[in-house]
């Protein structure tokens, strides 16, 4: 494994894998990065995909050690702009909400509801920064994924629960009745961390399993949530990869422009 580099971009695009996604790139290498927040959930891997540099970062650990509220979300984000990424690309595993989708389903939402409520949620500890996060995901981002493959359904909005347990079925009801589609355990804070550190963010949810409050039977099991997700793989591989081709040019883009001229009170790497 090789130290960071301090100011070298090793690496400009992210894939940031979750449940079941712990491996994304050929022959790459890893670099184990030290960050102000303690250390993120893995070393990162570097690598080419589409003629680009692209680092990699399994959300839970190489073996899946961090569960969703344990995860070290500002350590893992520093890291990766700390190499260079300006652009990240968060596949994820969700539940559905309701009849808009289904298992199987790949969903690039346009919205998010943060509903933890103990992880840390900024970099900001100290003085007036407000960010600006009305549309918490990246136009350009989620476009270059919605080319990508035209099964891919595009908007939506993704409630984010503290977990690790799944939802009752009132609870589930509830969201869905307020007209949220997809419900997960990882994309806050990761989406507003991203934006703190400049960076533009889009989610891409796969549906693995119905959530308790749309279905009869037993409700959501861990098990059905990992095997689906493993059996799309290899479909999310050949998503990732055309978007990232895809991928518009960040410069200018206000996932970044949003800071300038304000003094921000952290480190942006």
């Amino acid at each position: 494994m090789t130290p960071m580099a301090d100011t070298d971009t090793v690496a400009d695009v992210a894939v940031i894998g979750g449940t079941g996604f712990y491996s994304f790139l050929d022959d790459p290498t890893d670099h184990v990065v030290d960050t102000p927040y303690g250390a993120p959930s893995a070393p990162v891997s570097v690598g080419e995909v589409a003629g680009r540099r692209v680092a990699f970062l399994p959300r839970h650990g190489a073996h899946h050690e961090a569960p969703p509220h344990a995860i070290n979300y500002r350590a893992n984000l520093w890291a990766l702009r700390s190499l260079g990424v300006r652009q990240v690309l968060a596949p994820c595993a969700v539940g559905g909400l309701g009849s808009s989708v289904a298992p199987g389903d790949v969903v690039v939402p346009d919205q998010l509801v943060d509903r933890t409520h103990r992880r840390i949620g900024s970099y900001v500890e100290t003085g007036a920064v407000h960010l600006p996060f009305a549309d918490p995901y990246c136009a350009g981002v989620s476009g270059a994924v919605i080319s990508a493959d035209p099964d891919v359904t595009a908007g939506g909005t993704m409630v984010v629960i503290e977990g690790p347990r799944f939802s009752t079925r009132a609870e589930s009801r509830d969201y869905a009745s307020r007209g949220w589609s997809l419900i997960n355990m990882t994309g806050a804070p990761e989406a507003a961390l991203a934006r703190e550190m400049r960076q533009c963010y889009a989610a891409i949810a796969l549906v693995t399993d119905m959530d308790a409050g749309a279905e009869s039977g037993e409700g959501v099991g861990q098990e059905e949530v990992f095997a689906l997700f493993r059996a799309n793989l290899e479909r999310l591989t050949g998503l990732l990869t055309g978007a990232i081709a895809a991928l518009p040019d960040p410069d200018g883009c206000s996932c970044s422009s949003w800071a300038d001229g304000v003094e921000l009170t952290y480190d942006v790497p």
